[in-house]
């Protein structure tokens, strides 16, 4: 379970201080597919990225499974998230340099898994998206879709208990987002993860099992 208790984040720009998220009291349960939902600007990035431990809230607490993971310091946080948190963000983020299945690997090698075992989960859970043929393709060489389907195998190859999804299908076309939704669903259905998504799509907000709204910093009830 994740818990925020008053959770807010500032930031000072040409000596104005910006309140981006404003004491925020949320719970998600394990198991539980949540939509962020809020235009451009209401902190919904800001706050996904706090949930994955990539920021600090300037004030409040997360808790998840009971951690208080704010507490720790920087090492233990990252090897916390690198275990326990996927991430899929709207540009896939995949290394150019490597192929489907490298960038695949990338979280396990950083984690000091054997490059044998790394490389037989990678390429199980590229099997999975249907990737099979595409393992040895750099970036480069695949469609936005296939992109951002190695960026979801990615995500998984630690098998975290948490995925976090920033505007997932924000940048690919209408059929291929939805093919995306349907693997982010599925996922959340078989394989029990935490999905939280933000994003600005009423249709896939409708998928998940709850949803909240941001707006001038705060939780609105949206459904």
């Amino acid at each position: 379970m994740i818990i925020l208790e008053n959770l807010s984040k500032t930031f000072f720009k040409d000596g104005n201080k910006i309140e981006v998220l404003r004491g925020l009291n949320l719970e998600i349960k394990k198991g539980e597919s949540l939509a962020i939902l809020g235009v451009s600007g209401a902190g919904k990035s800001t706050l996904i990225h706090i949930l994955g431990t990539l920021d600090h809230p300037t004030s409040g607490n997360i808790s998840i499974n009971g951690m208080n993971v704010f507490d720790w310091d920087e090492n233990k946080m990252a090897r916390f998230r690198n275990s326990n948190i996927g991430f899929v963000f709207q540009f896939n983020n995949l290394l150019p340099e490597f192929d489907a299945l490298e960038n695949t690997m990338m979280p396990a090698l950083i984690s000091g898994m054997p490059k044998k075992l790394a490389a037989q989960k990678a390429f199980s859970l590229l099997e999975e998206m249907g990737l099979e043929k595409r393992t040895r393709h750099k970036p480069g060489e695949l469609s936005g879709g296939e992109q951002q389907r190695v960026a979801i195998a990615r995500a998984l190859v630690m098998e975290p208990e948490i995925l976090l999804a920033d505007e997932p299908t924000g940048n690919l076309d209408t059929e291929t987002g939805k093919r995306i939704e349907d693997t982010l669903v599925n996922l959340n259905a078989t394989k029990k993860i935490t999905l939280i998504i933000v994003t600005h799509n009423k249709l896939l907000s409708e998928r998940m099992s709850g949803k909240i709204g941001l707006r001038d910093g705060k939780i609105y009830d949206c459904t």
